[in-house]
């Protein structure tokens, strides 16, 4: 697993051992960074959440395109150790915010965000409850994106959001939702 482009790109990511993390695929990644670019232009001073990070490999790749701050969140000790570290390699640790926590229980940052990346456990319906949590003013700013990572479940856009995308990749079924301005 690698960094895409930007600044650190070719880079490799360290993952947590073991199976508990599923990272996203490079080429998921790819395709996702893709439709972004062409919504968003330049990833320049964007303010990010990478929630259910895992590896950290979406979060990263924004910081590494120019987006000024990203929000890490994962509950698995490993992820966070992991993401910390790529963080230090990177030398980005001052433009990041690691959080152990779950999403269900993360307060809202101190202002929304431009970009979120939910990549949930597939098949456990933490899908609906974080798009439920974080699909709201506090979370996401006005226009802003809400890239949703699932294993094929279709989920409605929430009551102020509309469809931007809809892509496959293998299992991994990407949903790009845009909040009303």
């Amino acid at each position: 697993m690698r960094i895409i482009a930007g600044e650190w790109r070719g880079r490799p990511l360290m993952a947590p051992e073991g199976r508990a993390t599923r990272p996203t695929s490079d080429r998921a990644r790819e395709g996702l960074f893709s439709m972004l670019q062409s919504r968003v232009g330049s990833f320049e001073g964007l303010a990010v959440a990478d929630l259910f990070a895992g590896t950290g490999a979406l979060g990263l790749e924004a910081l590494s395109r120019g987006a000024a701050h990203c929000i890490f969140a994962d509950t698995d000790r490993n992820a966070i150790a992991s993401i910390q570290r790529n963080l230090a390699a990177f030398g980005a640790a001052s433009r990041a915010d690691v959080r152990s926590q779950s999403v269900e229980h993360a307060p809202a940052p101190a202002a929304p965000r431009d970009i979120i990346f939910l990549d949930p456990p597939y098949a456990t319906g933490l899908a609906a409850m974080a798009l439920a949590r974080i699909c709201n003013p506090a979370w996401v700013a006005p226009g802003g994106l809400v890239s949703l990572e699932a294993d094929g479940e279709r989920l409605p856009a929430p009551a102020g959001f509309s469809v931007e995308a809809e892509r496959r990749f293998g299992k991994a079924h990407l949903l790009l939702l845009r909040r009303d301005s």
